[in-house]
């Protein structure tokens, strides 16, 4: 095929605060699909704290490896195929990254797979993509709420954790959510439903959980890490249990930071703190995209993404996380069709 592929390549490993020299504009050739490829013009590009981990080295999956394209889950269309499942003009998703062409086939490294029918591709990227299935495993597996129990969640605001307190008051749980900034907090509260919200910009975070949660924290679903974790660990309720989900408020470290002081918390409550990756449940994502279809049908839970535009925008966007400005699941469209 003709044209012309831009790409965003990873220039060095980030030390700190991610920057745009970290990152390399490049325009190459289209590629050509092997057999059993599919060549995928991407349309959309999800941006993810994940991604930092993976440029900064090895983590579940191998690090991005200098020079190649930087990784991120993508929406596109297929231009070419090679492959019997897949037609031309099929929406797909997967590993796709950070360029406008890539070739791609079933299972890993690429992960490629259809979008649902009918879905739109934004809630296919979010509540019904790998958003949505890392909440509800997350805090339905590894968390295991029970109704009346408090459920208190960091990054509350973010795509994740806004949909980890809405599941939890499904389930029928007494849900706070610590977030940055008045704005966010009051759609905690009135747009998600959450029973209360603690502003960890201007509010004494440790302070509040004590008066929010007279009885400790049940289940502490946690996107944020660092002494958020800390003061979280230090109100643990009774077999307690903490999701550890992500960690955002150290991935920019240049440094590693000392663990948690209040960790010995889990012995005295005889608490269990455990993490996951969305990775091991994938074979089980139709149960869950199932349930929040359902719920989304219902009234009972509410999508919110936040749309970049332009591949060369890239960095910006995926900076936008780490500043706390994104409002919502935060996508980047850089393709109309």
């Amino acid at each position: 095929m003709e044209g012309k592929n831009r790409q965003w390549l990873l220039a060095r490993r980030p030390a700190g605060m991610i920057e745009p020299a970290d990152f390399q504009w490049v325009t190459g050739p289209v590629p050509a699909p092997a057999d059993g490829e599919v060549l995928v013009r991407n349309l959309w590009l999800s941006c993810d704290p994940a991604q930092r981990g993976w440029i900064a080295g090895d983590t579940y999956l191998p690090a991005v490896k200098i020079g190649e394209v930087v990784r991120s889950f993508a929406v596109g269309s297929v231009v070419e195929s090679r492959h019997p499942k897949f037609k031309a003009g099929q929406l797909v998703q997967g590993l796709f990254g950070w360029q406008d062409f890539a070739c791609a086939g079933p299972g890993t490294p690429s992960a490629l797979a259809p979008v649902p029918e009918g879905v739109p591709v934004e809630t296919a990227m979010s509540a019904l993509g790998p958003t949505g299935i890392t909440a509800y495993f997350g805090l339905l597996d590894v968390g295991r709420p029970k109704a009346g129990d408090t459920v208190v969640v960091s990054g509350a605001a973010g795509a994740t954790g806004s949909a980890v307190g809405q599941i939890a008051k499904i389930q029928g749980c007494r849900t706070i959510g610590i977030a940055g900034g008045a704005e966010k907090c009051r759609w905690l509260t009135e747009d998600y439903g959450f029973d209360a919200a603690v502003d960890y910009k201007s509010e004494n975070v440790g302070k509040k959980l004590r008066e929010l949660c007279p009885n400790g924290i049940d289940v502490f679903f946690d996107n944020v890490g660092g002494e958020i974790l800390d003061l979280a660990l230090a109100r643990l309720a009774m077999r307690g249990r903490v999701v550890l989900c992500g960690a955002i408020a150290r991935y920019n470290d240049a440094a590693q930071a000392p663990g948690p002081k209040n960790y010995l918390n889990l012995l005295a409550r005889r608490g269990r703190m455990e993490g996951f990756i969305v990775l091991d449940y994938l074979p089980r994502a139709a149960e869950a995209t199932a349930a929040i279809a359902r719920w989304m049908k219902e009234g009972r839970f509410k999508d919110r993404v936040d749309v970049q535009q332009g591949l060369e925008n890239a960095p910006a966007t995926l900076l936008r996380l780490f500043k706390g400005e994104n409002r919502g699941k935060q996508l980047l469209r850089i393709a109309e069709k």
